[in-house]
């Protein structure tokens, strides 16, 4: 039996990159929410409430970070890394909650909108796209092999199409004089909260309960561990997330014969990590197929 622990490097780098993005969006939450006060703005009160909602995201998402750097103890023997699986899954609940709240004062304000004055809403909104994109940049690196990471590079992504809407939506009011589209872009930055949170809440969801990481296919793995030298049988194969950089796996192999074990182990292990992505695995070798691995013997096994 043996495992492989990940090489890690990225912690630090993560906290860094959730504090400093934390910080800017209050920063412009602050500024956006007294001019969507100060004129009486729904499109830019609507997307200050987003932003403080990304903002408490991103303070979630970096209290995961700091928590997944603490080493294992007798207590908790993996650590915290599943923290930043914990983070996303709020993040999501929480986006879904301030789009219902939008999408209701939104409504409530279509029917009469308000003249407002357009040239702050354009300002106000140019700089978020600044703000949203500089601070995307923080997490492209390995977003897609994070989900803490990959949740903070959509969300900021999406706040900064959202900006780019706003300006347009100033613009339009300036030149037409059509003030309704300061409900309606109300409306649009509910919809994308929801389509957004809805996502975010799924995929998150996924990883709570342990399901196989997306972008893995188990029948590859328990194929590419068959085809293995002298190995004669798979089974009880388990796949899971860890944390957000950490994949796991359990597996029996029935391999009769015990030539070369510690290379054989060493090898596959290493295989693993660079094939699938697989960095925490631990491998039963079993010389045959006396163990019993379908759940179903109420009779403990030692």
């Amino acid at each position: 039996m043996s495992h492989r622990h990940p090489a890690g490097g990225h912690g630090t780098a993560s906290v860094r990159a959730f504090a400093v993005a934390t910080l800017i969006n209050l920063a412009y939450t602050g500024l956006e929410a007294f001019y969507g006060f100060l004129i009486g703005s729904l499109a830019l009160l609507s997307d200050a409430a987003h932003n403080l909602g990304d903002a408490l995201g991103l303070a979630l998402a970096w209290g995961a970070a700091r928590l997944a750097t603490r080493a294992p103890t007798e207590r908790h023997t993996y650590g915290w890394r599943r923290a930043t699986l914990l983070a996303p899954l709020a993040n999501a609940l929480l986006l879904t909650a301030f789009s219902g709240a939008l999408l209701l004062e939104a409504a409530r304000r279509l029917s009469a909108p308000p003249e407002l004055p357009a040239w702050p809403v354009v300002w106000v909104a140019a700089i978020g796209i600044a703000v949203n994109l500089g601070t995307a940049l923080l997490f492209r690196h390995r977003h897609r092999h994070d989900l803490n990471r990959h949740g903070a590079y959509l969300h900021l992504l999406a706040d900064a199409g959202v900006s780019i809407a706003a300006v347009l939506a100033g613009l339009a009011m300036y030149w037409r004089g059509w003030y309704v589209l300061d409900p309606l872009l109300a409306v649009l930055v509910a919809l994308v909260i929801a389509i957004a949170g809805w996502r975010l809440l799924r995929d998150s969801f996924e990883q709570v309960m342990d399901a196989v990481p997306a972008g893995i296919d188990p029948n590859r793995v328990r194929a590419w561990l068959a085809a293995q030298p002298g190995v004669a049988g798979v089974h009880h194969v388990h796949i899971w997330s860890l944390g957000s950089e950490e994949i796991a796996l359990t597996a029996h192999l029935v391999r009769p014969e015990h030539a070369d074990r510690d290379g054989f182990l060493d090898a596959t292990l290493t295989g693993l990590n660079q094939h699938f992505g697989i960095n925490h695995a631990t491998l039963q070798i079993e010389s045959g197929p006396g163990c019993w691995h379908d759940g179903r013997d109420p009779a403990p096994h030692y």
